[in-house]
């Protein structure tokens, strides 16, 4: 189909404008939600495995995200319109914390859990303790991830996860820690439910988390 197609195309050649219209047409058309978002989770799914083989690097892997991301609340509201549901691992909510404008190792986490077919919900670097516990509420999240990256900010985290149990949330979220200031034991001490040293382990530490297959 010339759609899907296009849709596939413009993920990898990384073209978000591309990517937008080619959804919009796709569900204009009546194309079943989910046979697109299949499609995305698909061709992401084979970005995700080349850039583990090395044959892509992360400005490809973030490209390609970027540009499914584009087409993602298109197809998204084509879901709310027909009442279907779709196939999701589940919903994370990720960012750097308060105090911290490092975003590298955010990013490749974000675009590799899209990739595995996760709803990612990047709030960026430097976020306010406050707006994580809002995103966790908005979205229903199903995993908070917080990132830092400098000894400075690492207790932050800490902080993360005290404003979730404050808040009454923390049984219903998984939180998962990482950065270069983060280790496994402060993880630990910290209330954490789990800590990915590399991108691939955080992903990898998501689906354990979650009891994905």
């Amino acid at each position: 189909m010339d759609i899907l197609k296009n849709l596939r195309q413009a993920v990898l050649t990384y073209d978000a404008k591309g990517a937008g219209r080619s959804a919009e047409e796709a569900m204009a058309e009546g194309l079943d939600p989910l046979t697109a978002l299949d499609a995305l989770t698909e061709v992401l799914k084979d970005i995700g495995d080349r850039f583990g083989c090395g044959e892509l690097f992360l400005p490809e892997l973030v490209g390609a995200a970027d540009a499914a991301q584009a087409a993602m609340p298109i197809i998204e509201e084509a879901f709310r319109r027909t009442g279907r549901k779709a196939k999701r691992l589940g919903t994370i909510v990720i960012g750097t914390v308060k105090g911290d404008i490092h975003d590298i190792g955010k990013t490749m986490v974000s675009a590799l859990l899209t990739a595995q077919g996760f709803k990612v919900i990047d709030l960026g670097t430097d976020v306010p303790t406050g707006r994580f516990i809002e995103a966790i509420k908005e979205q229903g999240a199903d995993i908070l991830a917080l990132s830092a990256l400098l000894t400075t900010t690492a207790p932050e985290q800490a902080r993360v996860i005290k404003a979730v149990e404050t808040a009454g949330l923390r049984d219903r979220v998984k939180i998962m820690v990482g950065g270069g200031a983060i280790n496994a034991a402060f993880a630990e001490r910290i209330g954490a439910d789990g800590y990915g040293a590399t991108a691939p382990e955080g992903v990898e530490l998501a689906r354990e988390l979650l009891g994905a297959e």
